[in-house]
């Protein structure tokens, strides 16, 4: 069984750490370990954000959806991701989205205030986590660029990208065409047109109301200089 400094270790935010760094850690903060069983609410879109939940083992089910329920996005993540990190701070720190255990999931929570001392005691920790923010910024002025002047299948590309993690699989968004031809400005032939040419590169598949996602890495190809 790995040690609690070989999990800490396996993280994202902290990576290129060394050991002595993660002992001191392992010592000074306060780490929850939560178990969470088939189907169990890990966290809860609108719930205040007020840490860092990290997937230890086993994989979950995040959902995003907007409040008229015109459309949802759901993905899968895996260990050893991080659930939502980017929205720990700024003017709305909550849960963007609703992270369900599929299967029994193990969780590394630590509170905000714990990882603001994390923060400090490695210049390694601030440097994952800024760069985890910078990407979520360049892929903004990106999305913009993509959506003002891109071709409609690079919009839907970007659009994809935004409401889901680098390291998520199973993607499937719940949406009717009439609606996507809204958010897009476009024919209904026209939004037909861009899915079926995506269809047939094997990135996605789709139907009246659904787009299943085949390979989130492919579709961001399309994307030119893409942040993540």
């Amino acid at each position: 069984m790995d040690s609690i400094y070989d999990i800490l270790m396996s993280l994202p935010l902290f990576k290129g750490a060394n050991r002595e760094c993660m002992m001191q850690i392992v010592g000074s903060a306060r780490l929850h370990f939560l178990k969470y069983p088939v189907y169990e609410v890990i966290v809860r879109a609108g719930d205040p954000c007020r840490g860092l939940s990290f997937i230890i083992s086993g994989r979950l089910q995040l959902r995003i959806f907007n409040p008229d329920g015109l459309f949802s996005v759901t993905q899968t993540l895996n260990a050893p991701d991080v659930i939502s990190p980017e929205f720990l701070f700024g003017k709305f720190t909550v849960w963007p989205a609703t992270a369900t255990a599929i299967g029994s999931v193990s969780m590394l929570h630590i509170d905000k205030a714990d990882y603001l001392k994390i923060l400090d005691t490695d210049p390694v920790f601030l440097f994952n986590y800024l760069n985890i923010l910078s990407v979520c910024a360049q892929k903004s002025v990106e999305g913009i660029l993509a959506v003002s002047t891109g071709s409609l299948p690079e919009r839907i590309a970007f659009w994809i990208s935004a409401l889901t993690q680098p390291r998520s699989s199973d993607i499937v968004l719940e949406c009717r065409q009439r609606d996507l031809t809204g958010l897009f400005g476009v024919s209904r032939t026209a939004l037909r047109s861009a899915l079926e040419e995506m269809k047939s590169h094997h990135l996605l598949d789709y139907t009246p109301s659904r787009i299943t996602v085949h390979d989130r890495a492919a579709l961001l190809a399309l994307l030119h200089n893409h942040a993540e």
